[in-house]
């Protein structure tokens, strides 16, 4: 079965700069001020539009932002930010995104502020070696993020790595993965001392469906949609270390839903647009048809025997994640 992925015209990204005092003139800065390799790029990119920058004199609240203490109290003291836009057709992906957040790391860098990707809710290093863009385009460099959730019903039992289907609470979504005009992904119904197990899955699936997708539209500039298959196999070249070849099935899903039949609501991740708008906002990852077990032990069965310790197979696997998420 395929499934049919709209493309938009065009894909935004934006990155926040809280800072205290603003001591230079931001359409100065940007993009004359754009260190290599970004700084041709940047100025291509503001000559056509493609790369804005507003000045707000307010502070900016984040709405849900996964900050730590530290960066909350940080960002209090600050009393302005900037906002930086890369507007670009998809098939400029994934540089036009890069050029924008190197544009604001070093304006983060300039004026010693706070720098936010709100979409990953996170903040993103500005200093010592992380203060420039690598050159070349990761998806681990931070372009993604990890909602990890679970059920507020949720009664799990002790934990029993020999029981593979005691506890199915955990749901961990990707953020991010719609600033490359593809769905963000989910894995719904593991057990909550899996989530390694699962954000380690996800990781190297959303590694596959980015690097494809990337090719596609380098193909493909002007397509407006695209269609890919609903299982994907995954081989060791496509994990970052090596690793068992293992198959998924992608299905679409409606996030704010959920699984029928299952007891306890969830704090759902809104990934918009709008259920029901046509548009295929998440993709739901779990084992190929044909799978006999559960999805925790189809889980287990992905990872590769680096993860185990002598004599421990699969089904022993989950005993090495023993941290339960916390409702």
């Amino acid at each position: 079965m395929k499934i049919t992925l709209p493309l938009p015209a065009t894909t935004t990204s934006r990155f926040i700069v809280a800072m205290e005092h603003l001591p230079f003139d931001p359409t100065s800065f940007i993009p004359w001020r754009i260190g290599s390799p970004y700084r041709r790029a940047a100025i291509s990119a503001a000559a056509a539009g493609m790369l804005a920058v507003t000045h707000h004199t307010t502070q900016w609240r984040p709405a849900g932002a996964g900050l730590t203490d530290d960066e909350r109290r940080r960002l209090r003291r600050t009393k302005q930010h900037l906002v930086v836009t890369s507007a670009a057709p998809p098939h400029r992906l994934p540089t036009a995104a890069q050029v924008a957040r190197a544009a604001a790391r070093a304006m983060a860098k300039e004026c010693d502020g706070l720098l936010i990707d709100p979409l990953t809710a996170s903040t993103i290093l500005t200093c010592g070696r992380c203060s420039g863009e690598p050159t070349h385009f990761r998806l681990t460099d931070d372009w993604l993020s990890w909602d990890v959730q679970v059920h507020d019903a949720a009664t799990c039992p002790p934990w029993d790595p020999a029981d593979m289907g005691a506890c199915d609470c955990l749901r961990v979504t990707s953020r991010g993965l719609r600033r490359f005009a593809l769905p963000e992904i989910t894995l719904d119904g593991a057990a909550c001392a899996h989530n390694l197990c699962a954000t380690n899955l996800l990781r190297t699936v959303a590694n596959r469906l980015v690097t494809d997708h990337l090719s596609y539209l380098n193909a493909h500039p002007g397509a407006a949609t695209r269609k890919i298959d609903d299982f994907l196999r995954i081989h060791p070249s496509d994990q970052p270390d090596g690793g068992l070849p293992f198959a998924v099935q992608l299905t679409p899903y409606d996030a704010d839903a959920g699984e029928l039949g299952r007891t306890g609501s969830i704090r759902r991740l809104k990934i918009g647009p709008t259920p029901g708008a046509g548009v295929v906002t998440c993709l739901k990852v779990g084992p190929p048809s044909g799978f006999t077990g559960s999805l925790n032990s189809w889980l287990c069965a992905t990872q590769a025997p680096r993860h185990t310790t002598p004599g421990l197979g699969a089904r022993d696997l989950g005993a090495l994640e023993t941290t339960r998420m916390a409702a």
